[in-house]
């Protein structure tokens, strides 16, 4: 990668804690090379109480932009002078662009989780889904597949300060589109986390459970309520089969790991970083087999 660092090479970035396990630092300096692009994508490992300065160093060092994932993608909020509309419903964002010092949140998350599974051949209108989780990727999830027609969303989440927020984004979510119905419970509630799975058709984790150095739990304790048919998404890409996706497996579901939900929101983040299309099936090939 040296050779091809120069005095106008664009600098790119993902932030957030941990992020050594990141894929997309391979991934988009990939396509970098692949396009004949002068950028290159690094990690910073950046705490959420730290996020305010990785925005004025943005600036400073007039940085293309970034990636942000957990925890800060709520925090960045913040500090935007501009967001999308997605980003503002949602309230976080996972791509940041710099125009000169003016910065701009964007999230597609949800479109990465929705563009990965369509790619697995799975739809998501007239679906019923269950989503683990609250925040940003959670939340961007929950809204796009609202959007994209699914009739019924169940989502658990921590009964925590931020529990309000869930609630919230549930009522915007039927303002926006009343034939969805959603409800919202509370994560701790395995019983009911079982029943809802029982009637769902895809279960989803937005949840930290399963990432590196969490392999070894699942945010479903119990594991009878995976059935046959059932797909079973994980936004978690490292180990690429959590514990999660393992126990599903052996219970007959469809098993969708969160790799493909990082190209597909990678994939909608480079457009917007370069005007260009990422070229998604070499990188499908080299790093996602």
């Amino acid at each position: 990668m040296d050779n091809r660092i120069s005095g106008t090479t664009g600098l790119l970035a993902l932030i957030g804690s941990p992020v050594g396990h990141s894929g997309s630092p391979a991934m988009y300096n990939y396509s970098f090379q692949k396009l004949g692009l002068d950028y290159v994508y690094v990690a910073f490992d950046v705490p959420q109480e730290k996020v305010g300065q990785a925005m004025e160093a943005i600036r400073t060092f007039h940085m293309r932009g970034c990636n942000v994932t957990m925890p800060d993608k709520t925090e960045a909020v913040r500090y935007m002078d501009e967001l999308s509309d997605a980003a503002r419903l949602i309230g976080a964002v996972n791509t940041i662009v710099n125009d000169d010092g003016r910065l701009t949140g964007y999230i597609t998350d949800g479109e990465g989780f929705v563009n990965n599974l369509r790619d697995h051949g799975v739809a998501i209108a007239g679906k019923k889904i269950t989503i683990a989780g609250g925040g940003g990727a959670a939340t961007a999830i929950q809204v796009q597949c609202a959007l994209d027609g699914a009739r019924e969303i169940s989502i658990f989440n921590r009964k925590d300060d931020f529990f309000a927020r869930t609630l919230e984004t549930a009522e915007k979510i039927r303002n926006r589109k009343q034939d969805c119905i959603v409800h919202v419970y509370d994560i701790a509630d395995e019983a009911k986390m079982k029943e809802e799975i029982l009637t769902s058709d895809i279960f989803a984790n937005a949840t930290i459970l399963g990432m590196k150095p969490l392999e070894q739990e699942s945010v479903v304790k119990d594991v009878s309520a995976f059935h046959p048919g059932l797909v079973v998404c994980d936004a978690v890409y490292n180990p690429k089969q959590t514990k999660l996706l393992r126990e599903a497996s052996e219970a007959g579901c469809v098993c969708i790991s969160g790799e493909g939900m990082l190209l597909w929101q990678g994939a909608a983040a480079f457009r917007l970083y370069t005007g260009r299309d990422m070229p998604v099936q070499e990188v499908k090939e080299r790093f996602f087999r």
